[in-house]
């Protein structure tokens, strides 16, 4: 009977500690977050600065803050909130794009030409550009070959608004006026923060 017992016991003991293994795995990959930043003021890894996306009409987290525009066609404005130069080595770049048109606007044309990309419909054709450097940084993008950027940009309806950004390479560190570029738009003059 004690031999049942323990055989009992240690069935137990391995169930649990695979749910506490299997919790801690879940965890660490889900990022449950959404890429927002940490809450305790800690700077996350490059690729967790994103956004949280909380659907349409969410602006994004400093939007009081604004640093530049950018008026394209049907009415979409793209403000510019921030352009924070991070320790790791890139630059993120934050903003809230608006649909002050009369139909759906979908961001196919801000996307970027490369073919391996899977999502359609994203700012991947995003640049920054150092002009007294004579320099431009594309969208940084992960072993996937996802963009480090808002992905998923369609169907934004009229009067509705929604967080974007985009990672760069950061430009050097004297490089402290840069342009910030997207297809269809004309460019806007931002200065990067750290």
């Amino acid at each position: 009977m004690s031999i049942r017992r323990t055989t009992k016991a240690a069935r137990g003991a391995v169930a649990m500690a695979s749910a506490v293994g299997l919790a801690l795995v879940v965890a660490g990959c889900g990022g449950g977050d959404g890429g927002a930043k940490a809450s305790d003021g800690d700077k996350p890894p490059a690729r967790s600065t994103a956004p949280k996306d909380s659907g349409p009409g969410t602006p994004a987290a400093d939007s009081d803050k604004v640093i530049g525009e950018m008026k394209g066609p049907d009415g979409v404005v793209v403000t510019l909130h921030s352009v924070v130069r991070d320790s790791g080595g890139f630059v993120t770049v934050n903003g809230t794009v608006t649909n002050r048109g009369t139909r759906a606007f979908n961001a196919i044309d801000w996307r970027s030409n490369e073919t391996e990309l899977r999502s359609r419909s994203s700012i991947s054709g995003a640049t920054l550009v150092d002009k007294a450097g004579k320099k431009r940084y594309l969208v940084l993008r992960d072993t996937n070959g996802e963009c480090l950027c808002t992905t998923g940009l369609s169907g934004l309806m009229p009067g509705a608004s929604r967080p974007v950004f985009a990672q760069f390479p950061a430009p050097p560190a004297k490089v402290t006026e840069v342009d910030f570029q997207l297809p269809t738009l004309p460019p806007a003059s931002v200065r990067i923060t750290d």
